[in-house]
């Protein structure tokens, strides 16, 4: 008797489905849609105490005002600036409490060595609570680790966004499943 040779696999399993990320997308109408996109966001304190939001879009589509919004829904008082030159702004955040109480605002545009990342102090900011928001992150995408939620902002006019907002995480998800 004569056998041929084995080919193929001699007990198939399904393929496993491919992970796709979760998302969704909103349309922003004006201010008072992102301000209450901020407070949905801000309304999951344990979620959002330990997270990485990444923002994208094009200067002046409203990754700033989103972030100064969602400051003011966890209680931060006071003058919020724009970290462009900075680098990064702490932030107070009683909204957190007890679960972390710092927001640490990134703002990457100027970002252009990664010596800067070390020389900085970032690696250790990550390494510790707090949320952690970030504009422009692609340039420091390589130092930066995952993040929760990845918000994309595209203006399609003065005052409307459309709006994408990607979980790649298992804890992003879960901000997402909030919003």
């Amino acid at each position: 008797m004569t056998v041929a040779p084995h080919t193929g696999q001699i007990v198939e399993s399904p393929a496993a489905p491919a992970a796709v990320p979760a998302a969704r997308t909103w349309h922003w109408h004006g201010e008072d849609d992102t301000a209450a996109f901020a407070q949905r966001l801000a309304a999951q304190p344990p979620l959002l105490a330990h997270a990485f939001i990444t923002l994208h879009g094009d200067l002046g589509a409203g990754k700033t005002t989103l972030v100064r919004h969602l400051l003011r829904a966890l209680g931060v008082q006071g003058r919020i600036k724009s970290p462009t030159y900075a680098v990064v702004e702490p932030h107070e955040a009683p909204g957190l409490a007890p679960h972390a109480s710092t927001v640490w605002h990134f703002d990457f545009y100027r970002f252009d060595d990664p010596r800067e990342w070390e020389d900085a102090g970032f690696r250790d900011i990550f390494a510790n609570p707090g949320l952690k928001v970030a504009e422009w992150p692609e340039k420091a995408a390589a130092l930066t680790p995952p993040a929760d939620l990845a918000i994309h902002i595209e203006a399609i006019d003065d005052t409307e966004r459309q709006v994408t907002v990607h979980a790649p995480t298992a804890a992003g998800q879960r901000l997402l499943q909030g919003l």
